[in-house]
């Protein structure tokens, strides 16, 4: 193997061509190595946006597909479903793929014995509580709106950070069929109420009441939407907005009792976006609904696909840099050992000359790029460290800034689990996960192993193509033209 000789010393000896292949060599091997490294913290990046954003399901009814076969059939409205059964938004919700559900109604009342708030610039004079509302329109269109929840804390309002709560408890399933009810700050002074209080509701459709004791008081940054036109209703208000337990609102709605309670809507937080289709799937087999024109299962996943999109270019960046870089970098060794063999022809044809194989000239102009391919690995591995570690934190911090404000989640999501009443805090990690604010990419063996297979196949490829050339060689053509 004395080829193998000649290769370290000519890599020796030859100290300035040397060292420019290993500063090639080097940068192809670094961004190679950061190509992966960003594969990586994509991917990684992809599992947290996934784990901190999930999705959610809603089941209601389908009101449009509804009315199309109303149409169809000749039926009337009355035919149409009035809600969701609370047995089958149950079964869905005992599913995998879950962080949380949530069940929703939605009702008006009347304020009894307190003052709902007035809107717009109505100055009329009012009766009984101060409403602007009396007789028939007061008891058609209300004072104030119930909220029936699970769990308030996930409702929409308290998760975009419209609403916060400001004292006393969120609502949770430990107050189904409890008289409680949560109302909003602004309410809450005008009728000098505190937590522990007591009001009393009244059916608008029913006559009978509800007297519901205040366990919370929340403040809320929504405003009234009238559309342009002035009259609005009072109970639409977000500060005439009272959260209950879903069983509270359905004691007040109807004054008989029912077998089935039913729900305006039910909604399921997927802790995996990825897992939406499956999460259908199985809700649909174990359902007995019918999805095929009365019940619908709406996913929004709008979150995670904005997250997902610069993730996705990002992987695919980096896919193409390991692939761009790989084939330029093939070319520019190639050529490079492609000049240097031109610059040895002498060299070769005394080696042919006085009886060497060809195929060990060869093996000489592999073992030198080899040589070198070692070396720039060697101090990749140590450079493209810094490297990775510098794109993982610029992807971390793209990505943060996007989901600043996803990050939290409400305590109930924990709750099915846990158990217990949320405190007052309306935005917690879930139990046990904390904020990753930190993203460390490190170099695996896996990643420098499969980098010096590719490293290998540069080397092996820019060298092995020009070397061809050696086998055309004849050492006297060879002698005889350097003479």
């Amino acid at each position: 193997m004395n080829f193998i000789k000649r290769a370290l010393l000519s890599v020796k000896e030859r100290k300035g061509k040397s060292l420019l292949q290993i500063f090639i060599f080097t940068v192809i091997c670094v961004l190679v190595l950061s190509g992966l490294a960003i594969q990586s913290a994509a991917e990684k990046s992809s599992e947290l946006a996934r784990e901190s954003l999930g999705a959610d399901i809603t089941l209601q009814i389908d009101r449009q597909a509804m009315m199309e076969n109303i149409r169809e059939s000749g039926g009337s409205p009355q035919d149409m479903e009035t809600g969701v059964p609370l047995s089958e938004a149950e079964k869905i919700a005992s599913l995998d793929y879950l962080k949380g559900y949530n069940f929703f109604t939605s009702e008006v009342a009347l304020a009894n014995d307190f003052e709902a708030i007035s809107t717009g610039d109505d100055t009329e004079e009012t009766e009984g509580n101060g409403n602007p509302f009396s007789g028939n329109d007061r008891m058609v269109q209300g004072d104030v709106s119930l909220r029936g929840v699970l769990y308030s804390d996930s409702s929409a309002s308290f998760m975009s950070g419209d609403s916060v709560l400001e004292d006393g408890e969120h609502i949770t399933e430990e107050d189904l069929d409890e008289n409680v009810a949560m109302i909003e700050k602004n309410l809450a002074e005008l009728n000098n109420l505190e937590v522990g209080d007591t009001l009393t509701l009244g059916s608008a459709v029913e006559e009978n009441s509800l007297e519901v004791e205040i366990i919370g008081i929340y403040s809320t940054t929504e405003t009234l939407d009238t559309g342009g036109f002035g009259g609005q209703n009072i109970a639409a208000d977000p500060y005439n907005r009272i959260y209950v337990p879903y069983t509270a609102s359905s004691k007040l709605s109807s004054s008989e009792e029912t077998s089935e309670p039913m729900l305006e809507s039910a909604i399921y937080y997927i802790q995996d976006p990825s897992k939406i289709d499956e999460f259908k799937e199985e809700a649909k087999a174990i359902s007995a609904l019918n999805f095929d024109g009365e019940y619908l299962l709406s996913a929004d996943d709008q979150a995670y696909q904005q997250m997902m999109g610069p993730i996705e270019n990002v992987a695919s960046f980096s896919n193409n840099v390991v692939y761009l870089v790989a084939i330029a970098g093939a070319i520019i060794l190639g050529l490079i050992v492609m000049m240097a063999i031109r610059e040895r022809k002498y060299e070769m044809g005394v080696l042919l000359a006085i009886g060497e194989q060809k195929w060990k000239l060869i093996g000489q102009f592999v073992a030198e790029i080899l040589i070198v391919a070692i070396l720039a690995l060697g101090i990749a591995s140590v450079s493209g460290q810094m490297v990775a570690g510098a794109i993982g934190d610029q992807l971390l911090e793209q990505q943060l800034t996007q989901e600043q404000e996803l990050t939290t989640q409400p305590e109930s999501f924990g709750g099915r689990f846990s158990g217990g009443r949320p405190g007052s805090s309306t935005n917690q990690p879930v139990d046990g996960v904390e904020a990753i604010d930190e993203l460390e990419i490190k170099i695996t063996p896996q990643d420098f192993g499969l980098l010096a297979v590719i490293g290998m196949l540069i080397a092996l490829i820019s060298t092995l193509i020009p070397s061809l050339s050696v086998l055309r060689l004849q050492p006297k053509t060879i002698l005889t033209k350097q003479e």
